[in-house]
């Protein structure tokens, strides 16, 4: 009986392997035609609209998302921890410094798919399903987007940020970088040192001598230029729509004399300007902070202690620093991470 129920398992598993198989052949076909669509579109631009490009990429992220859950669900995998970053050169950074860690702390191998197609909407049910461990998310995202919470973020509210991600989804925050990467004003620096500029209310005095400048869809967002001049009693001299790619060129050659910025635009490390304090936190807060899955830090309790070495080493200016050597010195993410862990006394 012991042999024939043996005999049994054997079968079984050897059937399971067998459409476990066949259905991660069909699923990375899938992926494959996917791909080869998305590319084809991707190298001819003028062929399709932009919207529909990113839903390509998208998808084809979410089918390769799909296939590495069924190989987890078939087959279970070795002690592996598998990473995942969005397709920002920050997060590319980042991911080199997890497994670096991971790898020093721990023991265990780290994995990185870099730059998943889709960001938070494809990594999130990657994590979910298993595919993924861990991966870098800001908290106003994890607030709006993975919660669906309305309401804007702040810090204040983090407490029920990781309540609610431990209680929904058996995910916890480990390991708060120290970074913001939300909006914010720069002020050319002459500017600010002129008119004696460090905070958002401190332009009220100076703004109906200045020139404003941002991306247009700034000055139609609800939340954008005419909320910010209510909030803040501003009324600048003047307007500028600005593209992304020259609006540090503008304020260099002082086309504007104030405009919004990412607080870590690697542009803005190498800009000579200031980046003013929201003193009434009209941003939404997006600081950057490690998602882990419970049963992983179950499985790996060291896990938690390497990822909070990382705990408060990066401040906007040296995120900004270390994007800045990536995207304009050409400089390998992992170069960049690996020499700023090791300033920091983080790596060995």
């Amino acid at each position: 009986v012991v042999r024939r129920n043996a005999a049994i398992d054997r079968h079984t598993e050897s059937a399971l392997t067998i459409a476990g198989s066949l259905l991660i052949a069909v699923l990375a076909l899938l992926a494959d035609a996917v791909l080869g669509r998305a590319e084809a579109w991707l190298k001819h631009p003028t062929q399709m609209a932009g919207r529909r490009r990113i839903a390509y990429a998208s998808t084809a992220a979410a089918v390769l998302i799909a296939a590495s859950g069924v190989t987890y669900g078939f087959f279970g995998r070795a002690d592996v921890i598998h990473i995942a970053t969005k397709p920002m050169t920050e997060q590319l950074i980042m991911g080199e410094m997890l497994k670096m860690v991971i790898e020093q702390n721990t023991g265990l191998e780290a994995r990185i798919t870099a730059g998943v197609g889709g960001g938070t909407s494809n990594i999130q049910p990657g994590m979910e399903s298993g595919a993924f461990d861990i991966y870098p998310e800001y908290t106003g995202t994890g607030w709006n987007m993975v919660l669906k919470e309305d309401s804007k973020y702040s810090e204040e509210m983090f407490p029920q940020l990781t309540a609610d991600y431990e209680k929904k989804f058996r995910m916890h925050w480990v390991g708060m970088y120290g970074f913001n990467d939300t909006f914010g004003i720069a002020v050319r620096r002459p500017v600010a040192e002129q008119y004696d500029l460090h905070t958002y209310s401190d332009l009220r005095r100076a703004a109906p001598r200045l020139t404003f400048g941002a991306e247009y869809d700034f000055y139609e967002r609800e939340d954008g230029y005419s909320a910010l001049c209510t909030a803040y009693g501003l009324s600048f001299a003047r307007t500028v729509d600005l593209d992304i790619g020259l609006k540090y060129a503008a304020l260099a050659d002082g086309q504007v004399d104030v405009m919004t910025v990412f607080t870590t635009d690697g542009q803005l490390s190498a800009a000579d300007a200031i980046v003013l304090t929201d003193d009434q936190h009209f941003f939404p807060s997006y600081r950057c902070g490690n998602v882990v899955r419970e049963d992983v830090l179950t499985r790996h309790p060291e896990l938690s202690t390497a990822l909070l070495s990382l705990e408060g080493s990066i401040s906007d200016e040296e995120m900004a620093a270390m994007n800045h050597a990536v995207e304009s010195e050409g400089r390998e993410p992992r170069a960049v991470a690996e020499e700023f862990l090791r300033k920091k006394g983080i790596l060995n």
